[in-house]
């Protein structure tokens, strides 16, 4: 039932959207063609799209990951006790939409801080505030993104601190004459990013596949795979719909390549310890 509800549909779905890009089905379909793949696979904004992307994700949650990690080494067990939960918490409830807005109104070359700045005489005028917003680094995106992801990944670790009972493993390993700086280097770092790399890597894919605070944050060109398929799709011009399907269904592929590049590192790493034991 689960395979028929949740896996049938995403499978029909990329098979209608593979049939568009051969010109198979749809209006601009005439028979076989790879045409549409040569124009995509050949196209600088797909690849800088692709690139910007994955710049984007890498950033994003190696960035919220230390700050999380940070977080959960200073305070321990006591994270997610006192006014510190509604620190974490809260900003989970605020949708993607109102996050961009925020981070708009505060790094736009009119926004808080380009006002707070000439304020304190640190520029001349609004306007010679750095380029925050639209750029083509995608900082807004990251620093977005970066205020969404490092609550939520604190709140992760710092339950699998506890259900891993960390506190009682690097106390054995202080007893045994282990430093406390290499305690955390050494022992719950590596332990914490081990049982967390999936919901790490999850969420990179996440960021990756954001459409919203890229399409408010985020330049026209170079633009992030999502927003230039939809791009793609929407416009006007009837012979970029077979691309966007194209970009599409290169996405799916790429995403089962991770997972399944990830599953096979897993496993040699499972049987690699198991075969050290």
């Amino acid at each position: 039932m689960f395979l028929l509800l949740a896996v049938g549909p995403v499978v029909l779905g990329l098979g209608y959207a593979l049939l568009y890009s051969l010109g198979l089905v749809g209006l601009l379909g005439r028979g076989f063609t790879l045409e549409h793949w040569g124009a995509v696979v050949t196209s600088a904004d797909f690849w800088e799209a692709l690139g910007l992307s994955t710049f984007i994700a890498a950033v994003t949650i190696t960035i919220s990951t230390v700050l999380a990690l940070s977080a959960v080494l200073r305070w321990r067990e006591h994270t997610l006790r006192g006014l510190r939960t509604y620190a974490f918490y809260l900003p989970l409830a605020l949708p993607a939409t109102v996050v961009a807005f925020l981070i708009f109104q505060w790094l736009g070359n009119a926004g808080l801080l380009s006002r707070l700045a000439f304020a304190l005489g640190l520029t001349s005028s609004t306007t010679d505030f750095p380029t925050l917003i639209n750029d083509r680094w995608g900082t807004g995106i990251i620093v977005a993104h970066t205020l969404m992801a490092t609550p939520f990944l604190t709140i992760f670790l710092a339950n699998l601190y506890r259900s891993e009972r960390v506190r009682e493993v690097s106390q054995v390993a202080a007893t045994l004459g282990l430093p406390p700086g290499a305690v955390a280097r050494r022992l719950v770092i590596p332990l914490l990013l081990r049982q967390g790399r999936s919901t790490l890597l999850l969420y990179a894919v996440f960021v990756f596949s954001s459409y919203e605070i890229p399409l408010l944050l985020g330049s026209q060109s170079p633009a992030m795979l999502s927003v230039l398929t939809i791009r793609k799709l929407q416009r006007y011009n009837l012979a970029d719909i077979p691309q966007a399907y194209v970009i599409s269904v290169l996405y799916a592929l790429l995403l089962v390549a991770v997972l399944f590049l990830w599953l096979g590192w897993s496993r040699y790493r499972r049987n690699t310890v198991l075969h050290e034991t």
